[in-house]
């Protein structure tokens, strides 16, 4: 990746190495994630949620019956509350990302494109998840898998050299790659999709739920542009859909409201049928810092954990 010029936007303490203009600046993908990651959880520490330490050992709240030589002392002098420190065996998952790539995905309105948010996202998650001790897996696909490395925990650079050669391919589809993707899953975990969902949300939902065919827990995170939540356009002009190469002629003062009404929809009708199938999807803008993303998939896979 060329380095870019950053954008001058204002981001909050703790998370100026995470904000997706500076990132873009950084060639190093694996730097990238340790970076993220690093700041992320030093910024966790100086926070109220303080029920993870730096090697990512997971905590819960003690419960009556629990070995008191299991409760962290060290978060009780910093909490006031009792936390049970789990053992590594525990704690351990399988975590395979799904990483979309196709035409769509290589969109952006700033400094910095969908798939590069994505592959920031799905290398830092990565990484997290491999400094957990976690067996790490990852596909980037198309309307097909392009590349595949299965869940290890040993295949954490073999993952960040998938995610760091991804780039943008064709034309895309949600349902037979990730057929493929979750037929090759051998072992129960948690998959994780990262996706601008460019199709009807029945078809989505379709797709999502083929990765659940063997007890699959499922994360979606929905990557889209800032201009495509908000629609900033003045001027009439061409439009090209990307997944299809097609011209379309908008006139945005006439499309703006019909548009925004159109994306609002599309986002509320996901967020209905995940929640209905008990899939953890969150919606993320490519302006904002990936904090957001790495608290949510931490929690996310903290109770799947402590719900096994």
């Amino acid at each position: 990746m060329h380095p870019r010029q950053a954008s001058a936007a204002r981001v909050t303490p703790g998370s100026r190495f995470i904000d997706p203009d500076v990132l873009a600046r950084i060639g190093d993908l694996e730097l990238i994630a340790r970076t993220v990651v690093e700041g992320f959880i030093s910024g966790l520490h100086r926070s109220p949620f303080l029920g993870f330490s730096l090697d990512f050992a997971e905590h819960r709240p003690y419960m009556p019956g629990d070995d008191i030589r299991r409760i962290d002392w060290r978060l009780f002098a910093r909490t006031d509350r009792f936390y049970v420190r789990e053992y590594e065996a525990e704690t351990n998952a399988s975590v395979f990302f799904a990483l979309d790539v196709s035409r769509s995905m290589d969109f952006g309105s700033r400094n910095i494109t969908k798939l590069d948010y994505g592959r920031f996202l799905a290398a830092s998650l990565s990484y997290m998840s491999a400094e957990q001790r976690d067996r790490v897996g990852f596909a980037s696909f198309d309307s097909d898998v392009i590349d595949r490395v299965p869940p290890s925990a040993r295949h954490r650079h073999l993952v960040l050299h998938s995610i760091d050669r991804s780039r943008p391919g064709g034309a895309g589809e949600l349902a037979r790659p990730l057929a493929k993707i979750g037929e090759s899953l051998t072992r129960r975990g948690i998959v994780v999709l990262i996706s601008d969902l460019y199709d009807e949300p029945d078809r989505v939902m379709d797709a999502v739920n083929r990765l659940r065919s063997k007890g699959n827990d499922i994360a979606v995170f929905h990557i889209l542009d800032p201009a495509e939540l908000r629609f900033p356009f003045e001027t009439p002009s061409s439009f090209e859909d990307l997944e299809t190469g097609e011209q379309v002629p908008v006139t945005p003062e006439v499309m703006h409201e019909e548009y925004l009404e159109m994306i609002g929809e599309h986002t509320r009708e996901l967020t209905r049928e995940m929640l209905r199938n008990e899939v953890d999807y969150a919606l993320f803008d490519t302006s904002k810092p990936l904090d957001h993303a790495l608290f949510h998939f931490l929690s996310h896979r903290a109770k799947r954990i402590r719900g096994r």
